[in-house]
């Protein structure tokens, strides 16, 4: 398989609650989010590959009924620091303290995005990337197994000159990448899937903000594209406060009355 080929292995962009919030052993942070006094911190939702921000619409209802400012940008999904700059200059627009949340490939351009931004209060991964300085999003998909999200389920448009998108194929779209939602709605989220770059494969990941910034993560235990044990492994270094739920790689359109408690936890 080509690089170029492999590249949206990793450029991916939720049924039962299984656990309660886990705080760690190795839990090195002191949460700073929103603690009932003062504004409510704005929540910034940001979507992976294949995906655009109206995957959070379920997410985003919720949160902006129970009082919560809600930012969901575009993910340009070019590549790996593009997509973080863009993101960076996105919230340093954005005043008050700040929550992001990163579905898939979405976790990695939070993770380099959120460095150095004071705002920046709490991280939430749902079944997401969770980089360390230098690692590539094709080398944590593929650390354990399970993901059936390989060359053979994608199809390849070229553009531009020596460019390449890559596109989940229809017949493996509903069980690969969203297997609990009707297939109607799968085919609607399939006509309109936004390609991720190739490139983005072996893209290194810049220092990490959850070094220094608390974070928490959603497991889905169900999931056909980021392997359950390969997330449980970055939340756990993270030293991530973990849920998990029987769902797919979309938790958060499968389940967003789940994926909101994980937010509004982290903001409090």
């Amino acid at each position: 398989m080509t690089t170029t080929r492999r590249g949206l292995l990793a450029g991916s962009a939720a049924v039962v609650l299984g656990a309660a919030l886990d705080a760690p052993a190795a839990q090195a942070h002191t949460p700073q989010a929103h603690t009932g006094s003062g504004p409510k911190p704005t929540v910034v939702l940001v979507h992976g590959a294949f995906a655009d921000a109206s995957g959070w619409n379920g997410v985003a209802s919720r949160l902006i009924r129970d009082g919560y400012p809600v930012v969901a940008p575009p993910n340009p999904l070019r590549g790996v620091a593009s997509d973080s700059a863009y993101l960076a200059g996105i919230l340093a627009t954005l005043d008050g303290p700040l929550v992001l949340v990163a579905h898939s490939y979405g976790g990695i351009v939070v993770t380099n995005a959120a460095l150095g931004n004071p705002n920046v209060k709490a991280l939430v991964y749902v079944a997401a990337f969770v980089p360390d300085r230098g690692e590539t999003l094709l080398g944590l998909q593929t650390e354990y197994p399970g993901s059936r999200l390989d060359e053979s389920a994608l199809d390849f448009r070229p553009y531009g000159e020596g460019l390449v998108d890559g596109y989940i194929k229809k017949e493996l779209f509903h069980d690969v990448f969203a297997g609990d939602l009707p297939r109607a709605t799968t085919d609607l989220m399939w006509a309109g899937q936004r390609p991720a770059d190739v490139r983005t494969l072996g893209e290194p990941s810049g220092a990490p903000a959850w070094r220094t910034v608390p974070s928490w993560y959603l497991v889905a235990r169900d999931d056909q594209v980021l392997p359950a044990a390969a997330q449980r492994f970055m939340a756990r270094r993270a030293g991530a406060h973990t849920v998990e739920a029987g769902t797919s790689h979309v938790a958060m359109i499968a389940r967003p009355g789940t994926t909101a408690t994980l937010v509004e936890r982290a903001a409090r």
